[in-house]
């Protein structure tokens, strides 16, 4: 007697394809973290060699043999930047800090006005201010540096804050950030706030800013940290050491006749931590406020 196919044919094991399915799963996401484990390892290296060269003496940092960690840890080192005669190191820091902070509360007020009043006022020329906005940033700095440098120097603005601080307050790119964002705000809001008898100013200033925490954060830690970071403009505008800013000041460690290595990583290591603290304190809502960045309009 024949026996028919069915009955040879053994049954598939119950979830055998389910099971393949989250072992794939399992392998997928063990390959995706250890990426990002490795992209991870080599981000902190060059923080990795930063701390043990601020750490090391000159000689180490220099020498042949390369180890791991400074075979006699320096600690003075610490307090060696803020000790050198040579730069004022701790006003530059100070420097640095009034700059960032009154840089990014003066963009986040101008951007943001000058943005919410694109997207949101009636104007028969908006579009052409709009198109002109974006078309600065086409124009390259080095164009703008001389004329920009020599309108300074007229408003006898050179070794002051005004001189670090005003001409940089506009920023295209942020002025189209807050634009396309404001595109998006909810418009009920606004509108309820003028039925309570609210302009454009009030409303902005009650409604759109408030609910928009976020978004502001995000903009204003990229914006310090841009303002920090600068260097060309500080260098030119803050030609007396006591308006040196703190990039300015890490420059003047290297000279025709000698480079001192511990001070520079030290004092590098050192003016970063202004940095991180920013980043660490607005770290939530930077995130929130870049996921709201979605180019609409």
């Amino acid at each position: 007697m024949t026996t028919t196919a069915p009955e040879m044919t053994k049954a598939a094991p119950a979830g055998g394809p389910r099971r393949a399915g989250r072992g794939r799963g399992v392998m997928s996401s063990t390959g995706l973290y250890a990426a990002i484990g490795v992209a991870a390892l080599l981000f902190l290296i060059p923080f990795y060699v930063l701390l043990r060269n601020a750490f090391s003496t000159d000689a180490e940092i220099t020498g042949e043999d390369w180890t791991l960690f400074p075979t006699d840890i320096q600690w003075g080192n610490i307090t060696a930047p803020f000790e050198d005669t040579t730069v004022d190191f701790g006003q530059s820091m100070v420097n640095s800090l009034i700059v960032g902070i009154l840089h990014t509360v003066g963009t986040l007020l101008v951007c943001s006005l000058a943005g919410y009043g694109l997207a949101r006022i009636p104007y028969r020329h908006a579009n052409k201010v709009f198109y002109a906005v974006l078309f600065t940033l086409m124009v390259p700095t080095a164009v703008t540096f001389v004329p920009g440098f020599v309108l300074v120097s007229s408003l006898g603005w050179i070794d002051s804050y005004r001189g670090l601080i005003i001409p940089g307050l506009f920023s295209g790119f942020t002025c189209f950030l807050f634009r396309q964002y404001f595109l998006g705000f909810p418009k009920e809001l606004e509108e309820a706030a003028r039925v309570d008898g609210l302009g454009y100013w009030g409303a902005y200033w009650r409604v759109v800013v408030p609910n928009s925490l976020n978004f502001f954060a995000a903009i204003a830690t990229i914006t310090f940290i841009n303002g920090w970071n600068s260097f060309l403009w500080p260098l030119v505008i803050g030609q007396d050491p006591s308006a040196w800013t703190v990039q300015v000041a890490l420059s003047a460690y290297m000279t025709n006749q000698t480079v001192n290595y511990h001070l520079i990583f030290m004092a590098t290591a050192i003016s970063i931590l202004p940095l991180l603290l920013v980043f660490l304190f607005l770290q939530r809502w930077l995130v929130q406020g870049i996921a709201q960045t979605g180019i609409k309009g």
